[in-house]
């Protein structure tokens, strides 16, 4: 049976006394779903938050990494730093990064592998934008997002990938792809992934959808069959909000 996931993206967000609050008011929120709660602070504050969720059933992501192991890449983040510090899940791809600093597929590649290299899990977005839906050409966009970048990757890898889909229009924007617009979506990619690697990857790969998922309306996206949860933005930098997501399951 496939993880349900809600992960919470931070972006660029909050300082060490604001992460260390949220993190306090969602430790106080009792959890009703068996849902996965993932959030990812800035790079600042993650220490911070590990040290301040142990015992707790809230894991870490780190929102980027480079692909290199090391080197002379200032301001850059390796996977084994954030091993270092109790990280073990990565966002990689969010269309922040892919539209705003021009990461491509080449790029991403290399970062999934040094991912997998360091046993961290990968939580991969990928998405059209609004033309690409005008044009009926969504389907195709998604499929190559996800196959240049991943389809590489032999099938025992896929253990450790989460996708996200994430329509670029839907982000930031107050507008979200209807229920049916994001099964859609979700269920064409699991028969992609299952064309290509059998029933029983594509049957335990966890499908997330984000944009613009508010408590309003998670249940109802939360309620479609490939729908597994949710990588969250805005609403997740308000313990209330992001907790009554997590608990929409």
């Amino acid at each position: 049976m496939r993880k349900k996931i809600v992960a919470g993206n931070w972006k660029m967000n909050f300082g060490l006394d604001e992460t260390q609050d949220l993190i306090s008011g969602l430790k106080k929120i009792n959890k009703t779903s068996d849902a996965e709660v993932v959030i990812a602070p800035p790079f600042t504050n993650l220490f911070s938050a590990f040290e301040a969720l142990k015992n707790t059933n809230i894991s870490l992501a780190a929102q980027n990494m480079h692909e290199s192991e090391k080197g002379a890449f200032t301001g850059e983040i390796s996977a084994g730093m954030l091993k270092s510090i109790g990280v073990n899940t990565v966002i990689l791809g969010h269309s922040e990064r892919r539209a705003i600093f021009g990461e491509d597929e080449n790029l991403l590649t290399e970062k999934v592998n040094m991912a997998l290299k360091n046993d961290m899990r990968i939580i991969y977005c990928f998405g059209e934008e609004l033309k690409d839906r005008n044009y009926g050409e969504h389907h195709e966009v998604v499929g190559k997002q996800i196959a240049n970048t991943l389809y590489h990757l032999d099938a025992e890898a896929w253990k450790h990938i989460v996708l996200a889909y994430e329509p670029v229009w839907a982000i930031g924007t107050g507008e979200t792809a209807t229920p049916d617009q994001a099964q859609d979506m979700h269920s064409f990619v699991r028969k992609e992934v299952k064309h290509e690697y059998g029933a029983e990857v594509a049957d335990n790969l966890s499908i997330l959808y984000g944009g613009s998922v508010k408590p309003a309306n998670a249940n109802e996206i939360f309620s479609k069959e490939d729908v597994d949860g949710g990588l969250i933005g805005g609403a997740s930098l308000k313990a209330e909000d992001f907790m009554a997501i997590v608990n929409a399951f």
